[in-house]
């Protein structure tokens, strides 16, 4: 079938407080957002912990992943207008890529889990080989309706996402410095966390992108909301993303799934059996699950779960539990090269006090690099933001703006030691005086010394 002939006789619209309207107007994209796998997208947090620190962050993976196959659409729709390939070598735009475009925009984030980011730490899951299974597998509905368009279309999406397809101006427009995907996040997590770091000039962005032979390019004219994009995103990163206690609620819940699989796995040996199964789990502690299984886990079931463990024989377990739904977060002091070696110490102070270590302490290290200019020898390159000069010619970001220079390759670095925050009470009121007072002692200003 062409793709003129999937055209909804009508387009179909989504209200959407960050893009006003997400248009649909291909039968196969409305299809897609039909199927079960979409579907279960809703229930699925964007940002996993961050709302037990802005209480607003309750988007979903659904809607993020709606605004980002609109601001696929709106770029393909500029390039089509703008830029129509008029030969098959002049490298400007060919729009019959377009549907393998908006389809790949849409399922990009199609194979994230529940809590997806810990969930993985724990039981060595892969989101994005994930969401290559869920559009290659025959037996899912997506796969389904991918079909319908040619036997390879899902191959051709799922290429799309793992980078190996073709046509460069397709991959960049979903995954690059500036793509469809990290537009949307930057503004609907902003808008979501109620901050303002992230917001940025969409409609200058897309103005002034356009296709050339090896990717997409951005006119030197628009070098402001280029250099505006990266701060915002440098900014969401350290204000937001990187936040502390959000940080902390995943330290939480990733000790408290690590800590059920541990009793799983110890009972089980042991030939007894617990008086709540957690049988959506148990193929993940059984290191044997089916994609299926993949599936039916969502934020809801393991929440579901959580809750039935504040009541665990467990006291471990069942206090883990109790400070993830009720949020009693972790506190936290920074880590330098200098004060590393007093993490041991710290923790053997934390086990005085009466807290298992294992399950109680915690290092973390969150980092990013706002902006990276290409490095071939690097273990995962990144495709350069390129800026196109009025001759034609293509400059590097960072070789023309002293603002992204300052912060190209700056690691945006916080390492930090987690502990109970009853290790900072005042130590005159407690059996375990000298204990605290030790610990306290190597905590200044949030910062390990």
């Amino acid at each position: 079938m062409s793709q003129e002939n999937q055209r909804l006789p009508m387009e179909k619209v989504f209200r959407d407080p960050i893009h006003d309207y997400i248009y649909v107007q291909d039968q196969v994209i409305l299809d897609l957002i039909n199927t079960k796998e979409f579907q279960r997208l809703r229930r699925i947090h964007q940002l996993g912990t961050t709302s037990f620190v802005f209480h607003g962050a309750e988007h979903t993976r659904f809607s993020h992943s709606l605004g980002c196959y609109e601001v696929a659409r709106r770029i393909v729709e500029s390039f089509a207008r703008n830029y129509p390939s008029k030969t098959p070598s002049d490298g400007l735009w060919n729009n019959d890529e377009r549907l393998v475009t908006l389809c790949a925009a849409l399922l990009h984030d199609i194979g994230h889990g529940a809590y997806s980011h810990t969930f993985e730490h724990i039981f060595n899951t892969d989101h994005e080989k994930f969401t290559t299974r869920i559009i290659t597998d025959p037996q899912t509905e997506v796969n389904q309706v991918l079909r319908r368009i040619s036997p390879d279309f899902p191959t051709k999406v799922a290429s799309v996402i793992s980078h190996d397809y073709p046509n460069p101006q397709v991959v960049q427009l979903i995954s690059s410095q500036i793509d469809a995907d990290r537009m949307d996040y930057l503004l609907r997590d902003s808008y979501y966390t109620g901050t303002n770091y992230g917001n940025f000039d969409l409609t200058r962005i897309l103005r002034v992108m356009r296709p050339y032979e090896h990717g997409i390019a951005f006119q030197m004219s628009g070098i402001h909301a280029v250099e505006d994009f990266i701060v915002s995103r440098f900014q969401m990163y350290v204000q937001v993303y990187f936040h502390s206690v959000s940080r902390s609620m995943e330290v939480i819940l990733g000790h408290l799934l690590k800590l059920a699989n541990q009793l799983y796995q110890s009972e089980r040996a042991n030939h007894r059996q617990r008086n709540f199964q957690p049988h959506y789990l148990m193929p993940f502690f059984d290191e044997n699950f089916t994609l299926d299984d993949y599936l039916k886990l969502d934020d809801g079931v393991l929440n579901t779960y959580f809750l039935q463990w504040v009541d665990d024989e467990d006291p471990i377990l069942s206090d883990l539990a109790h400070r993830f739904l009720d949020r009693v977060p972790l506190k936290s002091a920074r880590i330098t090269d200098q004060t590393r070696s007093l993490l041991p110490e710290l923790k053997q102070l934390v086990a005085e006090a009466g807290f298992d270590s294992e399950y109680y302490t915690a290092e973390n290290d969150s980092y990013d690099l706002p902006y990276d200019a290409y490095d071939p020898t690097s273990k995962k390159p990144r495709t350069q933001i390129e800026l196109m000069q009025s001759d034609g010619s293509l400059v590097e970001l960072s070789t023309v703006s002293d603002l992204v220079r300052a912060i190209s390759g700056k690691v945006s670095r916080d390492e930090r030691f987690f502990f109970p925050k009853e290790m900072l009470i005042d130590s005159n009121e407690s059996l375990f005086t000298d204990t605290f007072e030790a610990f306290q002692a190597h905590i200044k200003n949030n910062i390990i010394s």
